[in-house]
C-alpha cells in the first residue's frame, strides 16, 4: 500500500464557517472508538472550561460501524467522515475541516490525557509553531503501567527518536507521540503525503526541516481504554513504514554517505591493484581491480540519485531548498554535465582502443591478462561513468525544468 500521496485529500464535508473561530480546536482520529471516545471528549470539554478556552472537538471518523459517530454528536463534538481510510487520512480531514488556528491533535483510545491540552494551548499562543508531547521519562513525561508495549519503549521508540535527531536534527525526544498541537498554518505549509502511522513523523522532520519553532512538553501515556479490539498501531507493519519514510527523506544517510564510501574503497582498491602491490603475503591484482570498479560504479551511481531525489524533493516542497544542494544542482547544468561526460566517455573509449590495439599485436592471440585488464577495467569503468553521466544530466534538466 502506498502510503505518501501526492496531494492531501481532504474529507468531502464542508468545514463550518459559521459564528467566530473558536480559540482552539482538538482533532481526534476514530475508527469503532465506542469504548473511549465520550471519556476523551468530555475530558477536552471539561479542559476547555477550567482553561477558559472557546474550544471545538472534531471527530475525524474513518468509517466507524460501531456507536462511535452516535456519541460524539450526542455530547456535541462535531464529526467529519473521512472515507480515504489510514490514521494519516483522518487527521488530514479533521484538521483541514478544524475552524480555530490552533490545532491539538490526539487519539482518542484514552491514552492521552486531554485534560493536559492548557499546556499545549499556552505554548502555541506564545508563539510556538508545533508543541509536540513527550511520555518518555527523558523529556519529563510519563509512561504508566501497561500504557506501551516493551519493545515500543525501549526499542522502536528512541530509535526512530535517535534517528531523527540524528538524520535530520530534531530535538525531540519522543517522535511517534501522537498528542501534539501546532498552528494551523504551519500544516499548511507543510504539505503533509503520508497517510498511515507515520503521519506523525513526518510532520516533526517536516518542521524540523523548514525550521518551525517547535517546543516540547511532557504528558503522562495512560493504558490503552479499549476492550473491543486490539491497537490499531502494527508493530513490525508501521515500523517498517516509518523507517522507509525516514530514508526516502534522507538523500544524505540513503545515497551520498554510502555512495562516498563505496567510491572511497574503490579508488583505494584501484590503488593497491593498478601497481600489483603484496601486502603481508596478499597480492592485489586484477581481481581487486574489478571489484574495485564495481565499487567505484555502484557509488558514483548512487550520487547521481541523491542528486535526483534532492532536486526532485526540493522541486516537490518535500524538503526546504539549501544553498550547498542549489549550488550543487546548478553547477551540473545540462551542457556542463554533458561535456564533463563526454570527456570521461572519450578517455573510456581510449583506453579500450589501446586494449583492443594491444591484443592486434598479438596477432589477436592469447593475452597477458594481468596487464591488458589494466587497462580494459579501467577502460569499461569510465566508459560506462562517461554513458551514466550523460544520462543523468539529462535526467536531472527533465526534473528541474520549472513547473507552473
Amino acid at each position: 500500500m502506498n502510503t505518501i500521496s501526492r496531494t492531501a485529500q481532504p474529507a468531502p464535508n464542508t468545514p463550518h464557517s459559521e459564528g467566530p473561530k473558536p480559540q482552539l480546536s482538538v482533532v481526534m482520529p476514530c475508527l469503532n472508538e465506542a469504548d473511549t471516545i465520550a471519556v476523551c471528549i468530555g475530558k477536552a470539554l471539561r479542559a476547555f472550561m477550567e482553561n477558559g478556552i472557546d474550544g471545538e472537538v472534531v471527530i475525524a471518523d474513518n468509517g466507524s460501524t460501531d456507536s462511535s459517530v452516535q456519541i460524539a454528536e450526542s455530547l456535541g463534538a462535531r464529526v467529519v467522515h473521512v472515507q480515504a481510510k489510514g490514521y494519516g487520512n483522518a487527521l488530514m480531514g479533521g484538521i483541514n475541516h478544524a475552524r480555530s488556528e490552533f490545532v491539538l491533535m490526539g487519539d482518542c483510545d484514552d491514552s492521552y490525557n486531554f485534560l493536559e491540552l492548557g499546556k499545549f494551548y499556552q505554548k502555541l499562543v506564545a508563539g510556538a509553531d508545533l508543541v509536540q508531547g513527550c511520555r518518555l521519562p527523558g523529556g519529563g513525561g510519563t509512561v504508566l503501567p501497561g500504557a506501551m508495549p516493551t519493545s515500543h519503549r525501549w526499542i522502536g521508540n528512541p530509535m526512530f527518536t535517535f534517528l531523527a535527531k540524528l538524520w535530520f536534527g530534531s530535538k525531540i525526544n519522543d517522535v511517534y507521540c501522537g498528542m501534539r498541537g501546532f498552528r494551523k498554518d504551519l500544516f499548511h505549509r507543510l504539505d503533509q503525503r503520508c497517510t498511515g502511522m507515520e503521519f506523525a513523523t513526518e510532520m516533526i522532520i517536516k518542521a524540523t526541516l523548514f525550521k518551525a519553532k517547535i517546543e516540547e512538553v511532557p504528558i503522562t501515556l495512560h493504558p490503552d481504554g479499549r476492550k473491543s479490539h486490539p491497537p490499531h498501531l502494527k508493530t513490525f507493519r508501521d515500523g517498517w513504514r516509518t523507517l522507509r519514510f525516514y530514508l526516502l527523506f534522507t538523500p544524505k544517510w540513503l545515497f551520498i554517505f554510502p555512495g562516498t564510501l563505496l567510491i572511497a574503497i574503490g579508488f583505494l582498491g584501484c590503488s593497491l591493484a593498478l601497481p600489483g602491490i603484496s601486502i603481508s603475503g596478499v597480492t592485489f591484482d586484477a581481481h581487486t581491480l574489478l571489484f574495485a570498479s564495481l565499487a567505484i560504479l555502484c557509488g558514483c551511481q548512487a550520487l547521481f540519485f541523491a542528486t535526483f531525489a534532492k532536486a526532485f524533493a526540493m522541486s516537490e516542497g518535500f524538503h526546504p531548498p539549501d544553498p550547498t544542494s542549489k549550488a550543487v544542482i546548478n553547477f551540473f547544468s545540462l551542457e556542463r554535465g554533458l561535456i564533463i561526460s563526454a570527456v570521461v566517455l572519450a578517455v573510456g573509449l581510449s583506453l579500450l582502443a589501446w586494449a583492443v590495439l594491444t591484443w592486434k599485436a598479438t596477432g589477436f592471440g592469447r593475452l597477458d591478462y594481468a596487464h591488458t585488464m589494466r587497462i580494459v577495467i579501467p577502460g569499461a569503468t569510465l566508459t560506462s561513468l562517461g554513458v551514466q553521466g550523460m544520462l543523468s544530466s539529462f535526467l536531472l534538466s527533465i526534473l528541474t525544468i520549472a513547473r507552473k
